[in-house]
């Protein structure tokens, strides 16, 4: 696919990872990804906006996957069963990654935008380290970019039992992206009641 986006030039290609794999279980154990937001599935918002960023959009789903597949060049699930979290999910998109550099972003946050992709981007540190939002002392692993070569170091996280996707990404000294607290972009929709 041909991307449409114009990125700097010292912004290497990236691969896109949405997790839409977990349980749901603030929304009754439905599929959260595929429930309806101002009349389309959650991750048709996500995916329209980050589409024209990558030649690799992964979507980690663990069920529903013939559906995910029209909205991605790839799928992949959790090598565990049972929902395992996020990490799980990161890990399955980060052995699948085509590009040396993984966004991975949520699939319930449909407010982001172009400006905020890109600023992720071309916040990459020249060094293998992750890249989180911030807001005020909260990081938002949710918002971050990881760099494929951490795939090794976050599998020996997970080995060593941990299963918090944040955790692990601050055992590797990650860099922030500073978003203001009240950033509507970062709003994850992820209860009924904020879905209506």
């Amino acid at each position: 696919m041909k991307l449409t986006h114009s990125i700097a030039a010292s912004c290497a290609p990236c691969s896109v990872l949405l997790l839409a794999g977990g349980r749901g279980a603030r929304i009754g154990g439905q599929d959260k990804g595929l429930l309806p937001w101002k009349g389309k599935p959650l991750i048709e918002h996500v995916q329209a906006i980050v589409r024209p960023f990558t030649d690799d959009l992964i979507i980690s789903c663990n069920r529903n996957d013939i559906t995910y597949r029209t909205y991605a060049d790839q799928t992949v699930k959790d090598s565990q069963k049972n929902f395992p979290g996020p990490l799980a999910g990161v890990l399955a998109g980060l052995a699948a990654a085509h590009h040396g550099w993984l966004l991975v972003l949520a699939c319930d946050a449909p407010k982001i935008d172009a400006p905020l992709i890109k600023a992720l981007l071309e916040a990459r540190s020249a060094f293998a380290s992750p890249l989180m939002v911030q807001q005020g002392e909260k990081w938002q692993p949710m918002f971050s970019m990881i760099p494929k070569v951490l795939l090794a170091g976050l599998q020996q996280d997970w080995n060593d039992g941990e299963r918090s996707l944040l955790r692990a990404l601050l055992r590797h000294h990650p860099k922030a992206l500073i978003c203001a607290e009240d950033d509507p972009r970062l709003s994850n929709f992820n209860t009924p009641e904020l879905l209506s």
